[in-house]
């Protein structure tokens, strides 16, 4: 497989130099994974696009769906930088690695969603009835669902480029979740 580099701000185009711009000022650096997408001339825009469009869920709850996604695809990249924008958003180590694991036994609303988000993704959309009546019971409405799925498929998006790019992780890494439960 060919090894794909982490491009420069030199080394992209003047749209993405000017988006690496942007998030350096916004996050104090370009997450390497960001820049993986400037080796195409659109598509570091349309994720950030589609990453930053309105949404019924708040940050936390995209969180809870971040991560849950994350686990089941396996992405390390994205593991280790949602579980520190998890802990930003106020969820402990403890609650973020049940949500990793598609629970949160410390609230039944996040619950149903991050069963909801595992069970997407682990069924590729084909969602069990049992846990789309469990989000709907929980209050989640079809507004949130649609907003849900919309949130699976961007993170899967990211998954995916990680694990076929495999770029430095340049967040503090996270041991897998099955050798944390053994």
């Amino acid at each position: 497989m060919s090894t794909f580099n982490v491009p420069k701000r030199e080394e992209v185009s003047e749209k993405n130099q000017a988006i690496f711009d942007n998030l350096e000022k916004a996050l104090g650096f370009v997450p390497n994974l960001y820049a993986t997408y400037a080796h195409s001339e659109n598509a570091l825009e349309n994720y950030l696009t589609l990453s930053g469009s309105k949404t019924s869920l708040n940050a936390k709850q995209k969180e809870v769906v971040n991560l849950a996604v994350s686990e089941v695809n396996s992405c390390s990249y994205c593991l280790a930088a949602h579980t520190a924008i998890g802990k930003m958003n106020g969820f402990t180590d403890t609650q973020i690695l049940e949500l990793r694991g598609g629970q949160a036994s410390f609230d039944s609303k996040l619950n149903a969603l991050a069963g909801l988000a595992k069970n997407l993704t682990e069924t590729r959309g084909a969602a069990d009835n049992t846990v789309v009546d469990q989000f709907f019971n929980e209050g989640w409405t079809k507004e949130n669902l649609v907003d849900t799925i919309v949130l699976v498929g961007d993170k899967t998006i990211s998954n995916y480029l990680h694990k076929t790019t495999d770029v430095p992780v340049d967040f503090p890494a996270v041991q897998p979740l099955e050798v944390i439960e053994a």
